[in-house]
């Protein structure tokens, strides 16, 4: 036990114990650890201590007495071999008194003192029994816990318990009887079912039992008797809890009743355990109870089972019928304990179950129907053998739920099928229905509202479990293979399952590759075998091939459809094998790049028909292709409800048909398909005239002929009727029937063979759309009002014109009916309303035209005219697209549709220009196409502008592109055009600025080529315009500006002379934009071409200050204003000390017409140089402000600032702001730095005079804008003057830091000042060093200065400029070092702080040249560190900081003798309260450490301090942290222990963690080690740590102690006080933190 005294023990065990309900679970939590580390240390003591403790304490609050009884429990379990043996029998009394001291029940108190009892009970029963025993007396009823306690150690001690059972249940069964309280029955019902459960257990281990002959019947007769009160009286009680427990207790009974009592008893049993389901919410354990009964009877062989089993059954089924909830437990176990019944009923009786389980299938309710699929999927999977008699019979059964309509249900079905699948049902008669059953559930469509039931099962999880099965089915399940080949390709071509088709493909290809793979015969399908149902292999392929026009539709049935299109290739045809076996692999890589929105939609639709059309020639089968050709247009209808698929398929019968030689079938099929269309809809409309068209290019006569014969058939009498009177509602539009004519005709000339065309245009083509389209001859007035007419005469107009251009390549021919063609398009067009889009008429005529344009003869002037006039005005006035359409909802088209009728209609019109142009490309051609857009250029939308210049840059790209110079014309509307142009790159609009610019580059390089270079030369000035149009992509004025001027030179080198005046005349122009952006680039554009080509601006007048000063105020343009600054500078040069008066005497603050004006002024270096130097003299010698009494009843005097010089700080800040002053002020810079920064000095503080304009000389003082006053601030003009200064000295490396750190506002703000000016020292130091000299000397004469504020100023630039090595070097050291030691007697408190922080700086600065000054150094830090009038103790703190510094540099002889006496100064400051001089007196003792080595004297005073700094490592300021383990680090060769100094190297680094802990841990080990005759010093100094003011400093000190005693020897326990320890610990026990606490409570774990 060492030498802690046993009261020492007693008194932290008892203060333990006090804490032990500490209020803080943290607390509570250690105290408790405490208490069991010192248990199990001292088991016997402890355990004592906690007994006299509850016995001393009668009246402690339960919750106070459980922690001490549950320490006693955890002491009992770790140390129970170590307590003796009296302390064992104590405990049980104990244990047993405070169980059943309180005759009421109070579970946690009682809880835990039976626990205590459990756990001694593990290794002395017979004690505890006897105890018990004591307590459980025939004829008394005991106390609930007693009961409880034998319940528990039955289940704890099996094999100690059992032989007790017997006499235990025998005194027990008279108590049952006279048991009146539920509470009571309750304990007895849970103690019987435990001491069943537990015979069962040792009846099951005999071979492990101490008494193996034991045997179930010795238990039989009690086990009856307790059962017949259990059954017969306390289930029947109102207390669900009580009838759960009997119930629970009654089902483990069940298994040690005799044979024939049980037997006796099932028939009342039995009903009364299913009766509860009724009376209790809670089912789990009645099941489990049922299903021991069950168990037990099975077991047994029981006859009267058999009885019982119609209402088991019934009552089973309901439960297996209520809901399984997963995130409550019971209700899964509840589930999975009925499966386990039917399990046991269906070995005993299978048919009975069969029978029962099957009819609830048909029942009406959807739960039980769900129930009964649950247990029939269970008993598939685990009675496997006896349901292998059921096939048939489940199999029939199942039908009926496969057409049941609820979505759980149908879950449940998918189960079961999948559970057959694997047991061999699918493979017989009837396994069909249910595949079909999975795969029609694939195709089921999305839930469109979500179901607020949660149970509800979606069509989403529903679809994606079959998907899942049918994958299973064809990867897992072997036998299945068989089945589904080729079965599964019924489901493909069927529309209901469409949505299956993914999973169906995938399925397929991998039994395809399977059979291809191992070489079954039954790969190759003949689809001609008797009785086959399978779809031909023509409708396959159609089918597929359709599929994978549509990749993304339902669920992405593209790639699967094309890839096992390829695995069936042997069975569509074998010659397609090789060719597809190349072709469908690309595609699918195409595709699998591709998402629904990337995929070119067009060209994939194009590439399949080629597969098509590559597949037909390679078959070579004449008959093949005829056969598929008829088959696919027999599936023509399967699509009627999905048009786009339907035109689809119309192209691929086209391409059949182009490799069908049969003419016969081919006009068959022709018939075929106009005959079946439904006119009515546009897409297939479309789609048919494709078909057929595509068809002509190898039939042409024969499709014509067709055609006619169609136009002039039954049907079309048909569908006029007499006067449409006799029409029925769902006959067909002839106009509908007519528009498909067209659009056939037109499709039919675009892909008719070239060489044949032209002959059939008029005779064939155009005569028959005349005739269908009106029955008048075209041209004449067109009467029809069917917008599908008009738009398939438009469309079908178009493709002819194409077809004719594309024809005419190759030979002559003039289209005698173009101009007709062209006016109906006009019409067209202008019939069209002005202020919406809704129908792609424009898009349309505008192709046909451009089509049209290309044909002979041309156009005359004026119809070019007209028809440029009637297109632009048609589109160019349309609304944005993205202009909410006021429409009726039927009408309004989509934001999607409207956006690619928008762009469709823009590049047809783009189309049309283009081709006009084409027809006459030369500068007259050009402006006739121009003159029509330029009015839209100047619009005030910004929409009309961007298409106009979007437009403009097209064509002259087109231009440029197209243009073949023969021979040197001039380009003569340059001038004019870039006039139009080029105000327009500063548009608002980015995309306007972007396009106006291509267009600049387009006119030079047109321009370039019309002087004669060459189609692939780059001018290097031109190309500048791509930079320029980056550029324009800032929105930034001033870059727009910049970019506007390099836009101009290269303009201006480029622009011929000659039409040099034009393109001003348009700037002038220009300059009244609608846009002010424009309006601003044509100013700068005329002041650039200006500067640059004509010297015309020199004859301003000098005496128009002031009338351009008025002119400013009324010009919004900046680069207007910009030309006005320019006129200013020139007046400066002739007039400069007028001018500068003039301004100077502008009201204050300046408005912004004077700034700009003073900033025109910087424009010029030599004018700007003379200005400044001229303002830094007067600045030098004006007085900055005066002391003005503010009011009679406040005391004290303002400073107010004298207006001249805060005039001439605006001046120089506005001249500084212009970029080109840089020279100037390079020049004065040193003087200007100077000047301003003792400016600033003498501003901080200071107010606006209240007369601010009383001698301004413009008179009307309306000009100074109040709030411009408001915002006026003496300082902050300084301040900004400053910083422009550096930014325009190029500094920017300066003022980066300074803007990072706030410094300006901080050198604004009179309480910040000198940090402000601190930091703008150290950027100057750092990074503008060689300007420092002369500045340096331009600020010393202000150090003698009588302004404090000055001085304040220059002394905390100096002080910091110290810090620096830079002085040294630039050899201004001595100056400043001398300046600094005046200050240390200055009258001013701050100034002198300053100085001292200035001396200290050296070391850091330039530590070489410490020693040279060291006696003055040292003298004025001792100063500083005694510095009475010091009230913040600011003086003190940067002495000691200060000393700190020099000590680093110091020689040991200039210190040796002050070292003690300065260390004595120090000690007081080590836990001062205020942070930063801990942290200061902590760093500097460790500086000083170095000079005290191999003193004695100091050895000792490093101790005296350590705990100190041990302790304050867990200071709450992370500095004052690392100011310790600084310190700690230096001082730790000092220290005289080699392991502790290496400890402080090592583990004390700044920027590493410390665990504290561990770290004291080790560390007093050392200290124990190294120096035993210093413990009681130090144990003395950690406890007046006890009562520090630092709740962490406390609970390190509670921490170090607790350590220092944990490792502690014996023999040096002689220089502890033990009592002060022990005094001190019990305190901190109850400390208000409770960090401190914890801490506390875990030392006193170290007490033994």
């Amino acid at each position: 036990m060492g030498v802690i005294e046993e009261t020492d023990l007693e008194q932290v065990t008892l203060a333990l114990l006090d804490a032990a309900n500490d209020r803080d679970p943290v607390v509570q939590e250690q105290v408790r650890k405490s208490i069991l580390t010192l248990g199990n240390q001292q088991p016997d003591k402890v355990l004592s201590m906690c007994q006299d403790y509850l016995l001393k304490h009668p009246k402690l609050v339960v919750g106070h007495r459980v922690v001490i009884l549950q320490t006693i429990e955890l002491v009992v379990k770790s140390r129970i071999d170590d307590i003796s043996y009296p302390k064992i029998k104590s405990v049980i009394q104990l244990a047993s008194d405070e169980m059943t001291k309180s005759k009421e029940v109070v579970p946690e108190w009682q809880q835990a003192a039976s626990n205590i009892l459990v756990a001694v009970g593990n290794k002395y029963i017979n004690d505890i029994m006897e105890e018990i025993l004591g307590k459980f007396q025939p004829g008394v009823l005991p106390h609930f816990f007693v009961v409880q306690t034998l319940a528990n150690l039955s289940d704890s001690n099996v094999y100690g318990m059992v032989p007790f059972l017997n006499a235990i249940m025998g005194t027990m069964l008279p108590m049952l009887g006279m048991t009146k309280q539920d509470n009571m029955k309750w304990v007895f019902s849970s103690a019987l079912c435990r001491f069943s459960e537990s015979i069962l257990e040792y009846l099951a281990n005999l071979d492990k039992a101490p008494d193996p002959t034991v045997r179930k019947d010795t238990f039989s007769s009690e086990i009856y008797s307790a059962y017949d009160i259990l059954f017969n009286s306390w289930i029947q009680s109102r207390e669900s809890k009580l009838r759960l427990t009997v119930a629970e207790a009654l089902g483990s009974m069940s298994h040690l009743m005799a044979h024939d009592k049980l037997e006796e008893q099932l028939p009342k049993l039995l009903p009364t355990i299913l009766g509860l389901y009724k009376k209790n919410s809670e089912h789990y354990i009645i099941t489990k109870s049922l299903c021991q009964v069950l168990e037990a009877s099975v077991n047994m062989g029981s006859r009267v089972l058999e009885t019982q089993i119609d209402g088991l059954l019934l009552a089973l089924h309901q439960q297996i019928c209520s809901p399984v909830d997963f995130s409550n437990p019971p209700t899964v176990k509840n589930h999975n304990e009925v499966l386990r019944c039917f399990t046991i009923l269906a070995n005993t009786f299978p048919d009975r179950l069969m029978v029962f389980v099957l009819q609830r299938l048909e029942n009406s309710n959807e739960r039980n129907r769900m129930g009964s699929l649950a247990v029939l999927r269970h008993l598939i999977n685990s009675s496997t053998s006896i349901m292998e008699t059921k096939k048939l019979l489940i199999l029939a059964s199942i039908r009926q739920p496969l057409a049941d309509h609820s979505n759980k249900v149908k879950k449940r079905v998918v189960q079961v099928i999948s559970a057959m699948a694997h047991h061999g049902y699918l493979e017989l008669e009837g396994g069909d229905l249910l595949v079909r059953f999975i795969i029609q559930h694939c195709a089921l469509p999305d839930t469109y509202h979500r179901p607020p039931d949660p149970e509800e099962v979606t069509n989403e999880a529903l679809r994606s479990m079959c998907d899942n099965t049918l994958h299973l089915f064809t990867t897992t399940v072997g036998r299945l293979t068989d089945v589904l080949w080729p079965m599964l390709l019924c489901y493909l071509t069927p529309n209901q399952y469409a949505s299956a088709t993914t999973p169906l493909c995938k399925s397929l290809i991998l039994l395809a590759n399977k059979k291809r793979a191992a070489q079954e015969a039954s790969f190759i399908i003949n689809f001609n075998a008797q009785g086959c149902s399978l779809p031909s292999q023509y409708i396959l392929m159609i089918r597929l091939l359709v599929n994978a026009a549509f990749p993304f539709r339902c669920r992405g049935h593209g790639a699967p459809s094309l890839s096992l299109l390829n695995a069936l290739s042997p069975n569509i045809h074998p010659k397609a094998e090789p060719l597809w076996e190349n072709e469908i692999p690309k595609l699918l890589s195409y595709l699998e790049e591709s998402t629904d929105d990337s995929l070119d939609k067009k060209k994939w639709e194009e590439s399949l028909l080629q597969l098509l059309s590559k597949t037909l020639p390679a078959i070579d089968d004449s008959q093949w292709t005829g056969q598929l050709a008829v088959e696919a247009t027999r599936y023509l209808p399967t699509y009627n409800n999905a048009l786009e698929e339907k035109s689809f398929l119309y192209r691929c019968i086209g391409v059949i048909l182009q490799q069908c030689y049969n003419k016969e079938l081919v006009r068959k099929q022709l018939q075929e398909i106009l005959i079946s269309t439904r006119h009515n809809d546009a897409i297939e409309r479309t789609g048919v005239a494709m078909g057929i068209g595509l068809c002509a290019s190898s039939h042409l006569n024969g499709t014509l002929e067709k055609l006619e014969e169609f136009g002039k058939s039954d049907a079309f009498r048909k569908a006029s009727g007499i006067f449409g009177l006799l029409k029925d509602k769902n006959d067909v539009d002839v106009e509908k029937m007519k528009s498909t004519l067209i659009l056939c005709y037109g499709y039919v000339a675009l892909h008719a063979p070239e060489d044949q065309l032209l002959t059939r245009i008029d005779s064939d083509i155009l005569q028959n759309i005349s005739k269908n389209f009106n029955t008048k001859v075209l041209g004449i007035k067109v009467e029809t009002k069917d917008l599908t007419m008009k738009l398939s005469l438009i469309h079908s107009v178009g493709l002819i014109a194409k077809a004719i251009s594309q024809s005419v390549r190759k030979q002559g021919f003039l289209f005698s009916r173009k101009q007709e063609l062209m006016g109906v398009m006009m019409d067209f067009i202008k019939a069209e309303p002005t202020d919406v889009m809704r129908t792609p008429v424009r898009h349309l005529v505008l192709t046909t035209c451009a089509n049209l344009i290309n044909l002979d003869p041309p156009l005359t002037e004026n119809e070019n005219f007209d028809l440029l006039k009637t297109c632009l005005n048609g589109v160019y006035g349309l609304p944005t697209v993205d202009t909410p359409d006021k429409a009726k909802d039927e009408e309004a088209l989509d934001p999607q549709q409207r956006e690619v009728l928008y762009s469709d209609t823009f590049n047809a019109l783009h189309e049309l220009l283009r081709n006009v142009l084409a027809r006459d490309l030369s500068p007259d051609g050009l402006q006739s196409v121009f003159k029509h857009i330029e009015s839209w250029l100047s619009s005030g939308q910004d929409h009309e502008r961007e298409r106009a210049v979007k437009t403009t840059a097209e064509l002259l790209q087109f231009y440029l592109d197209n243009l073949s110079v023969k021979n040197l014309v001039t380009f003569h509307n340059l001038g004019a055009l870039v006039g139009r142009l080029s105000p327009r790159c500063t548009d608002p609009n980015p995309e306007v600025r972007r396009a106006a610019i291509d267009c600049i580059y387009r006119l030079m390089y047109i321009q370039l080529r019309y002087e004669g270079f060459s189609l692939d030369y780059k001018d290097d000035s031109v190309e500048g315009l791509l930079d320029v149009r980056e550029k324009l992509s800032n929105p930034d004025h001033s870059v727009l500006y910049k970019t506007c001027s390099e836009l101009t030179k290269i303009i201006s080198k480029r622009l011929p002379q000659q039409q040099l005046s034009t393109l001003l005349f348009m700037l002038f122009d220009g300059l009244v934009d609608s846009q002010s952006n424009c309006s601003r680039a044509s100013s700068v554009i005329l002041n650039t071409l200006l500067k640059n080509r004509g010297a015309g601006l020199q004859d301003l007048v000098p005496e128009m200050l002031e009338v351009l000063h008025n002119r400013l105020q009324v010009i919004g343009e900046e680069q207007v204003k910009v030309a006005i600054g320019q006129s200013i500078l020139i007046l400066a040069t002739q007039h400069l000390q007028t001018v500068v008066n003039t301004l100077v005497a502008y009201p204050l603050p300046y408005d912004s017409w004077s700034c700009e004006m003073w900033m025109a002024l910087g424009a010029d270096s030599t004018l700007a140089l003379q200005i400044m130097e001229m303002i830094i003299e007067k600045l030098n010698v004006m007085v900055p402000y005066v002391d003005k009494k503010e009011s009679m009843l406040r005391p004290g005097l303002t400073k107010v600032a004298t207006s001249q010089p805060l005039a001439m700080t605006c001046a120089l800040r506005e001249m500084m702001l212009n970029g080109q002053s840089a020279d100037a002020v390079a020049y004065v810079f040193p003087k200007l730095f100077s000047s301003l920064l003792v400016r600033l000095g003498s501003s901080v503080g200071v107010q606006l005079p209240k007369d601010l304009n009383s001698n301004s000389i413009i008179s009307d003082c309306k000009t100074t804008n109040k709030m411009n006053v408001i915002n006026f601030d003496v300082c902050g003009v300084a301040v900004e003057a400053l910083r422009i200064l550096l930014g325009r000295a190029q500094l920017d490396a300066v003022m980066k830091p300074l803007d990072q750190e706030g410094a300006w506002d901080k050198m604004k703000d009179p309480q910040q000042h000198t940090t402000g000016v601190t930091l703008l020292s150290r950027a100057m130091a750092k990074h503008a060093g060689p300007r420092l000299p002369a500045i340096v000397e331009g600020l010393c004469p202000s150090l003698c200065n009588i302004y404090e504020c000055q001085r304040i100023t220059v002394t905390a630039f100096f002080s910091e400029l110290l810090n620096h090595h830079v002085v040294t070097e630039l050899m201004i050291l001595d100056m400043l070092m001398n300046n600094m030691m005046e200050r240390i007697t200055d009258t001013c408190g701050t100034v002198r702080m300053l100085a001292v922080r200035g001396l200290g700086n050296i070391a850091v600065g330039s530590p070489e040249k410490v020693n040279k000054y060291a006696k003055e150094l040292l003298a004025a830090m001792s100063s500083g560190m005694e510095e009475k009038d010091d009230p913040g103790k600011l003086i003190t703190l940067e002495a000691m900081s200060g000393m700190s510094k020099i000590l680093l540099y110091l020689d040991q002889k200039n210190v040796h003798l002050l070292v003690v006496y300065i260390f004595m100064k120090i000690k007081p400051f080590l836990e001062n309260e205020n942070d930063e001089i801990r942290c200061a007196s902590i760093m500097l003792l460790g500086n000083l450490s170095k000079f005290g080595s191999g003193e004695p004297v100091f050895k000792d005073q490093i101790h005296n301090v350590l705990v100190s700094l041990l302790l304050h490592l867990s200071d709450p300021n992370p500095q004052v942290v690392k100011a310790c383990k600084y310190s700690m680090r230096i001082c730790a060769p000092i220290v005289g222990s080699e392991q502790i100094s290496a400890m402080f190297q090592n583990h004390l680094l700044e920027e590493k963690g410390l665990h504290y802990g561990e770290f004291i841990n080790d560390l007093t080990k050392y200290l124990i080690q190294d120096f035993p005759g210093m413990l009681n010093f130090y144990h003395i100094t950690v406890i007046q740590f006890f009562k520090s003011n630092w709740a962490e400093i406390r609970a390190s000190a509670a921490m170090f102690i607790g350590f220092l005693l944990g490792n502690l020897h014996d023999e040096h326990f002689s220089h502890m006080n033990m009592g002060s320890v022990t005094k001190g610990l019990v305190m901190l026990l109850q400390d208000p933190d409770p960090l401190v606490r914890v801490k506390a409570a875990e030392a006193m774990g170290h007490f033994h």
